[in-house]
């Protein structure tokens, strides 16, 4: 018995310690990209929720999105999207062909496509 104490004492020590490591490690800032980017009270606008762990959901407008993000300096860059694939007539399903994005000088999130070429904006959401 006497021998399963230091064992323990030593386990939990270890593991004290892992976790000081890892929260230095995680870092004091959140990413500017961390939150809710456009109208999220109306389902037919784009909307985009941008999560700490990398995760991105939201809507085009018409259909769910799913996929992850990762930045890059002061770009993210999209996992891809998956999607429902409903069919919405006269809505403009921008937000799913997303490849990268950036925080404009004005607060919004630019959108990029494959090509490079901005094809939306989403404001900060509420």
């Amino acid at each position: 018995m006497a021998h399963i104490q230091p064992r323990i004492l030593r386990a939990v020590s270890l593991a004290f310690i892992a976790a000081i490591v890892m929260a230095g490690c995680a870092g004091s800032g959140t990413s500017p990209f961390v939150g809710v980017w456009g109208d999220t009270s109306d389902s037919k606008q784009p909307s985009l929720d941008l999560t700490s762990d990398g995760s991105a959901t939201g809507t085009d407008g018409c259909n769910r999105l799913m996929g992850t993000w990762k930045e890059d300096g002061k770009t993210i860059s999209f996992g891809g999207f998956a999607s429902t694939r409903m069919a919405c007539e006269g809505v403009d399903t921008w937000l799913s062909q997303a490849a990268t994005a950036k925080i404009q000088e004005d607060g919004k999130l630019a959108v990029f496509g494959q090509g490079g070429e901005v094809i939306g904006t989403l404001a900060p959401g509420k």
